[in-house]
């Protein structure tokens, strides 16, 4: 557990939530996003800092299972809440399904945009394991590959899709 006093990080609140399953307690300031959380203080760095503005998806994590931009989510909104980076879907040394898929059918070409896209293909499979090219869309409109590398992530998707998209172990 990650426990820093108020004092200490010269904050004035305590966010307390779970972050990949397990518990954080940390001093914050009212004007603390979750992406500067993870990244900064919880050293989860597979959560991407871009546009900062809610365009690209580069810093999509889950938060009770929904997709959510981390750069526009105030810290403190998340006390009580579970939240899942990239780095929380992963199985101990198992990738995830669709990081699996995303890895086979080379859904990335630099990389920076792939934990968002993944993260948002995980979200989608959950509420609807066999979503139309339209849904497919409609889930994946807040996600940008800047190399435009969205063939292999259609192709990454859609062998998410035909495997089922979840663990085994599940």
């Amino acid at each position: 557990m990650i426990d820093k006093t108020l004092a200490e990080r010269g904050a004035s609140a305590r966010l307390e939530c779970e972050v990949n399953g397990s518990p954080v307690s940390i001093g914050i300031s009212p004007s603390t996003r979750l992406l500067s959380v993870l990244r900064e203080e919880l050293k989860l760095t597979g959560t991407k800092r871009s546009c900062e503005i809610g365009r690209c998806g580069a810093c999509m994590v889950l938060v009770d299972g929904k997709p959510v931009n981390s750069c526009l989510t105030m810290a403190y909104q998340c006390s009580g809440k579970k939240i899942t980076t990239i780095e929380g879907l992963a199985n101990e040394e198992k990738l995830h399904p669709v990081q699996q898929c995303f890895l086979e059918e080379g859904g990335y070409q630099c990389g920076y945009c792939t934990p968002g896209m993944i993260i948002s293909v995980k979200a989608m499979l959950d509420e609807n394991p066999n979503p139309t090219m339209e849904q497919i869309e409609e889930a994946m409109s807040g996600n940008l590959c800047r190399c435009t590398g969205y063939g292999g992530i259609l192709r990454s998707i859609a062998r998410a899709i035909e495997i089922g998209g979840q663990p085994n172990d599940r």
